[in-house]
């Protein structure tokens, strides 16, 4: 059976791939979508989550949006990286799917409760600040969450500051509630996203598919490719976000390491690190809930990758 999933994201180039294979993934069943502030303001990135859903023809998928903000601190966007739309350089479809009138924390919550226990994993990709808020006001779904894989964090290295990643740094409050639960976790962070670049040769195989929906992943590529060549020192874009969709597709995929991770909220230079504590040798699952993901088997990502955008593509 497909395993439910509920992403949680700020669309963004990479989100918009993370979207696709879990559409075009028969090994998960989306059962809905929920927004926050991050990549560009929660108006932007919950108009591009509808549009992706809508250019994949999944327009059965609901999508509610959430927090606008972090819960303590002022907000930050990655323009230089998205650009003012938060998707820059594709034309996507018009949504025609109404948004979700329910506030997303509360959705998330309701729909977590509604379904069996263990059955739902949470797949967040933007900053933690809607899943905060639903632990605190429903500390419940703890238990009833089958896991969490969320992309986010670094073991090693940051790109929002030399040890912080985006998403942890942009809410480190809501990072720190949200690691500090007992649910499962899997932080699918830099050390193992930046190994998922997309390169000429991947375009080109997503480009050989020939639909509309390949034509638009190649467009938003292009801008991306660009976008890190300007900012950054990849020559080609990593693609983060669909790294934790497909650790909940093939766990197999990736070679993980169990350790204590917890967020750095007052550091004057490391503000927002996810600290692993690799010190100790790898504990147990019962002793330890959080694991971190360390290396890719990159073919197998990328074979997983394109297939799902074909998948999607067909039925658009």
């Amino acid at each position: 059976m497909p395993k439910d999933i509920i992403i949680d994201c700020d669309p963004g180039h990479d989100d918009a791939v993370a979207l696709l294979l879990a559409v075009g993934n028969p090994a998960v069943n989306l059962i809905g979508v929920t927004t926050v502030g991050g990549n560009q303001s929660l108006d932007k990135v919950t108009y591009n989550a509808r549009a992706v859903l809508e250019a994949a023809g999944a327009r059965d998928v609901p999508v509610h949006a959430g927090c606008a903000r972090p819960l303590v601190r002022t907000g930050q966007v990655a323009a230089a990286i998205h650009g003012e739309s938060g998707l820059d350089g594709v034309d996507l479809p018009r949504p025609t799917r109404p948004l979700g009138e329910q506030h997303a924390v509360t959705w998330l919550i309701d729909a977590i409760m509604a379904r069996e226990p263990k059955s739902v994993t949470l797949v967040p990709t933007g900053p933690l600040t809607n899943i905060a808020l639903a632990v605190r006001l429903a500390p419940e779904i703890v238990d009833r969450v089958r896991e969490v894989v969320l992309m986010g964090g670094a073991v090693h290295t940051g790109n929002s500051s030399p040890v912080a990643e985006f998403n942890i740094k942009t809410d480190p409050e809501a990072a720190h509630i949200v690691f500090n639960e007992a649910w499962p976790i899997t932080m699918v962070g830099l050390d193992l996203t930046h190994q998922a670049l997309c390169t000429a040769e991947v375009e080109a195989r997503i480009a050989a598919q020939g639909t509309a929906l390949s034509r638009r992943v190649c467009d938003m590529m292009d801008f991306f490719r660009q976008a890190y060549r300007s900012n950054r020192v990849f020559a080609d874009p990593p693609v983060h976000d669909p790294c934790a969709v497909a650790y909940v597709i093939d766990p197999g995929i990736m070679t993980t390491r169990r350790c204590p991770v917890d967020i750095e909220l007052a550091g004057a230079l490391t503000t927002g690190m996810t600290v692993a504590d690799l010190r100790a040798p790898e504990p147990a699952a019962d002793a330890c809930a959080t694991q971190v993901a360390l290396r890719l088997d990159v073919d197998a990502f990328w074979d997983m990758v394109v297939d799902a955008i074909a998948q999607a593509g067909a039925r658009s």
